[in-house]
Order: C-alpha cells, then structure tokens, then sequence
C-alpha cells in the first residue's frame, strides 16, 4: 500500500523589519488503495459534496480519523477526494491552517470503498474552544455598543497589534498559542484576527502569499461592502513599544499592498482608498462626523488635507506644542522640504526644552511630501 502525507508547512526568514513568517501549504495527497469486498449499503455516500460534507464535520470536530463510506464508480476517487478535502478546508479558513498536514486511504471495489483520512492538528478541539471563549471575551471588552463597523475593525486591529509579539523562535502558529503565550508567527496574528472578525459579524479571509519575497499570511476584511487588505503583523514591527500601532497595513487596497506584498491564489479585489471613504464620510454632516474625523487623525489620514503640511521649524514647533498639551511624547507630520532642511529645522525642537529628540522619516504617499515621526523627551 502507499500512502501520501501532504507538503510540510513552509517556513521562512525575512531580514527586513527583523521579521520572519511561516504559511500554510498547498493541500495536495497521495492515495493509498486496494481491493476488499463491499460492506453493506448503510451510511453510504455518493458524491463529492457528500464527502465535503462529512469531511467539514470531521474537521471542525477536530477528529484525527474520518472514515466515509463511498458508493459509485472509484476509478476517479482520487481525483474526487482530493477536491472534496480542498473544498471542505476552503469553507473555514481558520480550521484550514490550523490543519499541519493530512493523507487518505480506501479499500474497495470498482463501485464502493471505504475511505480513511488521517488529520493532524496544530489546535485541538479544547485549544479552538478556548479560542473562542477568549475571542468573545476580548470583543465584549474592546467593543462598545455605540461603535460603528470602521471603529469595531480598528478596535480588533489594534488589539492584536498591541498584545502580541512575533515569535522569533517560529514555534508557534495558532491563535491558542498567541492568546496562552502572548507570541505567534504571522499564521497565529491573522488566526486570531480572522476569528475576531468572524466573531464581531465581519466577513473575512486569510491571505497567503509573500512580504518582501518572503512566506507570508494576512487577512482580507469585508467593511461597507468593500474588502480591504488588513496585516496585523507587519503593523507590529519589533522596535515598537507594547503601545505602539502602526497602521501602513490598515485597511490597505490591491495597489497599495503590491508594494512589498505578492499573492498567486485569487481573491476578492480590494479597490477602495480607504483614507476617500473616510474623508468623504467625515465631510458629511450628522451624529458620527466627529468619529469620522477622529479616526483620520488616529490614521494618520489627515496628514493629506491642503492645511496640514509644514515647511519650516516654526511649524514643527507648533505641532509638536500641540502633542506635548495632550501629554504627548510624540507627533506625526507632513513636512514639504527635503531630508537636510528637516534636520535643521528640528534643531529647533531644543528651543522647547525637549531632551532625547529623534524622528524617521519617509514619503508620504500619493505626494511629494515626507511623512516625518517625532519623538522626544519633556524635560519639565
């Protein structure tokens, strides 16, 4: 008899950002088969939906053994089971890649076989129910009634951006372990961000693909009937302070992903700037202009209005006054000069009795300004 195991998770290193990431693999199986006579006509199925479905039960009962009782021609059984398992695996992302590996066997005749197929876990079926308990328990916490969808998101995104921590170590990939340890590859961030959406009534997949031409997964969300692009992991570089959230990878459309990410499966297209919808929904009277506007600002999103740009040290001064009001030790803003004028012009920052001044800066999309962080110590 031969039997097949499927392809190994894929594990890789990326240098930049020093971080690395670990994906799925392909399902593909080898069968294994031989001939015995048929047993009875009992618990029989007939077609390939049929095994989809029994395989789905299987899988979200967590079982390591499925056994299917196969009535029809087998000369294609092959062919049929492997889609059978491919289809089952694509109606639940998060029992997909929480499945390290599978293989199948049949015994039979030219018209009935019973089929045998041998599951692996990286999560049990108490590991995923405690997921689930913590999810719900996370969102009740996080989520408040009177949010709208675009704050529930944020409010997910940055709940996993602020308590995880990449597993350097590339030992754990599930959202059990993320949540138990407070660690995870990029396969546990978009588990549990798959399973917090799912959970808060979002639409949501998980991407595999590469980030700087590195294995890498994220997460695709559904938002006032436009996807969007959402990585959780790559918004939590490892300089960041545990209450530090970036948001390069929020809400982020087909263009602005295919910078430094690439994916060959298809998925649904995310078109929409979301920092438009935003900026049209906050130029619209009503009871939510406020979030509206307030969520450009945590976004960064203001930054593209025609008054927001500074020019000179005199500007940055004025910004920076303003964060240090609300107790602030840091300030995001759009600087229209080069990279030796900003440095100059912050020199200026010491006339404000400021100790330990620091900033990075970069383009700021879709312009030819900079996109200038500073940080800095009060002294008073």
């Amino acid at each position: 008899m031969r039997h097949g195991i499927a392809k190994q998770w894929l594990k890789a290193v990326l240098i930049t950002a020093l971080l690395t990431y670990a994906i799925p693999p392909e399902w593909n199986s080898i069968p294994a088969y031989a001939l015995s006579s048929s047993s009875s006509n009992s618990s029989y199925v007939a077609s390939t939906a049929e095994i989809q479905q029994k395989l789905i039960e299987g899988l979200e009962a967590r079982q390591n053994t499925i056994t299917i009782k196969f009535k029809g021609k087998t000369k294609n059984l092959e062919k049929i089971l492997k889609q059978a398992m491919r289809d089952a695996l694509d109606q639940d992302p998060y029992t997909k890649y929480i499945v390290d590996r599978y293989s199948y066997s049949w015994r039979g005749t030219s018209s009935t076989a019973k089929i045998n197929f041998q599951v692996y876990y990286r999560e049990s079926v108490e590991q995923s129910a405690y997921v689930n308990k913590r999810v719900e328990g996370i969102l009740i916490s996080i989520v408040q009634p009177e949010m709208n969808n675009h704050q529930r998101i944020k409010a997910i995104h940055d709940y996993v951006v602020k308590n995880l921590k990449y597993d350097e170590d590339l030992q754990k990939y599930t959202a059990y372990e993320g949540l138990r340890t407070g660690e995870a590859v990029c396969q546990g961030y978009s588990l549990l961000t798959y399973q917090l959406l799912k959970t808060a009534g979002f639409a949501s997949l998980i991407v595999e693909g590469t980030a700087g031409g590195q294995a890498h997964a994220w997460n695709l969300v559904l938002l006032d009937g436009k996807w969007y692009h959402l990585d959780t992991t790559w918004d939590d570089p490892l300089s960041n302070g545990p209450e530090q959230v970036r948001y390069d990878y929020y809400l982020r459309t087909d263009n602005e992903m295919k910078v430094d990410h690439k994916w060959t499966k298809k998925y649904p297209a995310a078109s929409t700037l979301y920092r438009e919808t935003l900026r049209l929904l906050s130029s619209k009277d009503g009871s939510e202009k406020g979030v509206y506007t307030a969520l450009e600002e945590q976004l960064g999103y203001s930054l593209y209005y025609a008054d927001a740009a500074v020019s000179n040290g005199v500007g940055l001064q004025e910004k920076v006054k303003q964060s240090i009001t609300f107790g602030k030790e840091t300030v995001t803003v759009r600087y229209t000069g080069n990279e030796n004028q900003l440095i100059k012009d912050l020199s200026m920052l010491y006339n404000l009795d400021l100790a330990d001044i620091r900033y990075s800066a970069r383009p700021l999309e879709g312009t030819k300004d900079l996109r200038v962080e500073i940080f800095w110590r009060t002294l008073n």
